[in-house]
C-alpha cells in the first residue's frame, strides 16, 4: 500500500498535469465559444448554443463509459487487461448505436431547437460518434492514473476545435459551419487515444464481474445519472429559447458562456479525485477536500465578475451583450453551484449509488416547469439558481451521511 506522503505527491503531480491540460482545453473551448458569439451574433449564436447544449447532454454516454472504466480499473487494477478490452468493445458499439438513434430523431431535434435546418440537426448524430469513443479511451487512462497520456487527450479535445471551427466560421458564418468544425476537432483525441492504447497487455486475471453485460449495465446506469445532471444544467437554454424572445434568449445564452467557464474551470479536480472517491478508505476525504477547492475557485470568479463586469463582458461576447453586464456575477454563482453539483454527482458514481438520481430528475422537472413561466431574463435566472441550490443542499446532505457510514468501522473490526 502506498504511503500517504507518496500518494499525496502522486496526486499533486497528476493534478498539475491534468490542471494544465484541462486549462488549455477549456481556454480553447471557451475561445471558440467567444469567437462564435462575436462572429455569429445573438440570434445565430443562440441556435449554436442550443446545439452545443444538446451535444453536452449527449456526451453523458461518453462520460458514463469513462466513469465505468476509471472506477473499475482503480478499484481492481489486476483486471486492467480484461476491463480495457471489454470497455473498448462496449464503446464502439455504443457510439454506433447512439449515432443511428440521433439520426432517426433529427427531425424532432430540428423542431425542438427551432433550427430550420434538417441537415444541421442530422449532423449532431455524426459528431456524437467521436465524442463517445473518446470516453472509453479516457476512462482507461484515468483509471490507470496515466495523467500525462490523459492530458494529451484533453488538450486535443479543445485546440483542434478552436482552430478548425474558427476557420470554418470565418469562411461561412453559420451554426452549421461551427458544428462541422466541432465534429472534425473531436476526431483528434480519438486518434491519439488509439495510439496511446495500442500497446499489447498481459492478459492478467479474468473475472466474470468485468464481463460484457455487467460493464454495459454499469455504463447505462452511470449514463443515466449523468444524463440527469446534464439535462438539468443545459435545459435552461432550451427553456430560454421557448420562454423568452429571440434577443433575450441570445443574451441569456451569452451569459451562460461565463457559467460554463466557471463550471469547467475546476473540472480537473473531478478527474483527479474520482479514482480516490472509488476507494472506501479515501472516499469521504476526497469528497470534502474537492468541494472546498471548487467552492474557493467559484468564489474568486464570482467576485471578479462582480467587481469587473466590463472586463468579464469581454469574455462573454463584447458590447452586443452589454445588457447583461450587471448580471454576470449571477451567472458566475450559477456556474459555481453547477460545478459543486457535478462533483457530488461523480461521488454518487464512485460509490455506485442510484437513488440520488431521483433528486436530480425532480429538480430538472421543477426547473423546466417553473422556467417556462418566466417572461424575463432575470426571472429565469432566479428560477434556475434556486432549483440548483436546493438540489445541491440535498445531495450534499445525502453524500456526507453515506460516506460517514461507509468510513465507520464495523464493531467486530473495531474490536
Amino acid at each position: 500500500m502506498a504511503s500517504p506522503t507518496r500518494r499525496l505527491t502522486e496526486l499533486l503531480g497528476g493534478g498539475g498535469v491534468i490542471a494544465v491540460a484541462m486549462g488549455v482545453m477549456n481556454v480553447a473551448t471557451y475561445g471558440f465559444t467567444m469567437i462564435a458569439a462575436r462572429m455569429l451574433g445573438p440570434r445565430s449564436y443562440g441556435a449554436l448554443a442550443s446545439l452545443m447544449a444538446t451535444l453536452l447532454v449527449i456526451t453523458v454516454l461518453q462520460l458514463g463509459l469513462q466513469a465505468t472504466a476509471a472506477r473499475r480499473i482503480a478499484a481492481e487494477p489486476e483486471h486492467v487487461a480484461q476491463i480495457e478490452k471489454t470497455i473498448l468493445g462496449v464503446t464502439y458499439r455504443a457510439a454506433a448505436a447512439l449515432g443511428v438513434l440521433l439520426l432517426v430523431v433529427s427531425p424532432l431535434l430540428n423542431i425542438v431547437l427551432r433550427l430550420d435546418s434538417l441537415l444541421t440537426a442530422a449532423l449532431v448524430s455524426v459528431v456524437s460518434i467521436p465524442f463517445t469513443i473518446m470516453g472509453g479511451q479516457a476512462g482507461i487512462l484515468q483509471g490507470e492514473r496515466r495523467w500525462h497520456a490523459l492530458s494529451v487527450l484533453y488538450i486535443l479535445s479543445g485546440v483542434p476545435r478552436l482552430l478548425i471551427g474558427t476557420a470554418l466560421i470565418a469562411w461561412e458564418p453559420s451554426e452549421l459551419s461551427a458544428l462541422v468544425g466541432t465534429g472534425l476537432g473531436a476526431c483528434a483525441p480519438v486518434v491519439a487515444g488509439w495510439w496511446l492504447l495500442r500497446r499489447p497487455r498481459d492478459p492478467g486475471v479474468s473475472s466474470e464481474e468485468h464481463g460484457f453485460r455487467r460493464v454495459i449495465r454499469e455504463s447505462v446506469l452511470n449514463s443515466q445519472v449523468l444524463l440527469a445532471f446534464f439535462a438539468l444544467s443545459n435545459a435552461d437554454i432550451v427553456v430560454a429559447r421557448n420562454a423568452l424572445d429571440s434577443h433575450d434568449a441570445g443574451l441569456y445564452a451569452g451569459g451562460l458562456i461565463l457559467t460554463k467557464a466557471v463550471l469547467f474551470l475546476p473540472q480537473f479536480v473531478v478527474v483527479i479525485a474520482f479514482p480516490s472517491m472509488s476507494t472506501m478508505s479515501e472516499r469521504r476525504r476526497a469528497l470534502t477536500g474537492s468541494l472546498g477547492v471548487v467552492a474557493v475557485l467559484g468564489a474568486v470568479t464570482t467576485a471578479g465578475a462582480a467587481l469587473l463586469p466590463q472586463l468579464a463582458l469581454i469574455f462573454v461576447g463584447g458590447d452586443r451583450y452589454d445588457d447583461i453586464a450587471d448580471h454576470l456575477w449571477i451567472y458566475a454563482i450559477l456556474g459555481t453551484v453547477l460545478s459543486m453539483l457535478q462533483l457530488l454527482i461523480y461521488s454518487v458514481l464512485a460509490r455506485q449509488g442510484q437513488r440520488s438520481v431521483y433528486l436530480v430528475w425532480t429538480a430538472f422537472v421543477a426547473m423546466v416547469g417553473l422556467g417556462l413561466t418566466s417572461d424575463t431574463l432575470r426571472g429565469l435566472l432566479t428560477v434556475v439558481i434556486s432549483v440548483d441550490a436546493v438540489l445541491l443542499a440535498a445531495l450534499l446532505a445525502v453524500s456526507l451521511r453515506v460516506t460517514k457510514q461507509a468510513s465507520e468501522p464495523e464493531p467486530a473490526a473495531a474490536a
